[in-house]
C-alpha cells in the first residue's frame, strides 16, 4: 500500500449493551458518513492524497470487521461504506473491555502496510471499561508510540460517560473526545468526528 496522510483505526463497540437496532444505527451511520462528499474529498486532499481505514468491533473479545483501505476518493470511500454495512457482528456481545479494545486497536494501527504521518485510534462506545486491563494505561503506551486516541461516548447508558472518556480514552497530539446523546444521534456525531479526525483536527 503507497504511503498515506492517516492511518485510522476505528474501534467501535459491540458489547452487551449495544443491542441490535442500535447496532444497525452505528453502522449504518458509520458506512453513511464515507458516502458523504465532503469526508471523501478530505481523505483524498492531503500530500499523500489518501488516508487509510480499518475497522475493529470490541466487546470481551475483539474482531477486525473491515481490514486495512486506502481512500483516496469518493470511489474507495463508497467501497468502504459497503463493507462496513456488510461486516458480521462479531465478536459476540460480551463485557465492555474498553482497555483491551483499545490494546487491540493499537495492534491493528501496527499491522497498517501503509507508512503514515499520522496515527489515529477513533474509540466508540457507550459504556465505561469493566473487563481487563484498563484503558489508561493502554492510551500511555500508544501516545508514547505517536499515536493519538480520540473518542465519542454515546450517553443513552451512562449520561457521565463523557468525563470517563476524557480521563481514560483520549491523548496524544490534538486528540478530543465527542458525545451523542444516543444511538438515533450517532450518525451526525460520527460525520463531525471523522471530519475533525481526518483534517488534522482543524476542521470542526
Amino acid at each position: 500500500m503507497q504511503p498515506v496522510d492517516l492511518a485510522l483505526g476505528l474501534a467501535v463497540d459491540v458489547s452487551a449493551s449495544v443491542d441490535f437496532d442500535e447496532f444497525g444505527l452505528m453502522i449504518g451511520g458509520l458506512a453513511g458518513a464515507f458516502r458523504e462528499p465532503d469526508i471523501a474529498a478530505a481523505c483524498a486532499a492531503g500530500p499523500r492524497g489518501a488516508v487509510a481505514v480499518a475497522v475493529l468491533f470490541w466487546s470481551a473479545a475483539q474482531d477486525v470487521a473491515v481490514s486495512w483501505r486506502r481512500i483516496d476518493g469518493g470511489e474507495a470511500a463508497a467501497a468502504l461504506a459497503a463493507a462496513i454495512e456488510n461486516a458480521p457482528r462479531l465478536p459476540q456481545p460480551g463485557a465492555t473491555g474498553l482497555g483491551p479494545g483499545m490494546a487491540a486497536g493499537l495492534a491493528l494501527l501496527g499491522r497498517c502496510p501503509a507508512e503514515a504521518a499520522r496515527l489515529v485510534l477513533d474509540v466508540s462506545g457507550d459504556g465505561r471499561h469493566n473487563l481487563g486491563r484498563a484503558p489508561g494505561p493502554v492510551r500511555d503506551l500508544g501516545v508514547a508510540a505517536g499515536v493519538t486516541f480520540n473518542a465519542l461516548a454515546v450517553l443513552n447508558e451512562e449520561p457521565d460517560l463523557l468525563a470517563h472518556y476524557e480521563a481514560e480514552v483520549i491523548g496524544g497530539p490534538g486528540a478530543f473526545a465527542m458525545s451523542c446523546a444516543d444511538y438515533a444521534d450517532f450518525a451526525e456525531a460520527i460525520r463531525r468526528k471523522l471530519r475533525r479526525e481526518i483534517g488534522g483536527g482543524l476542521i470542526a
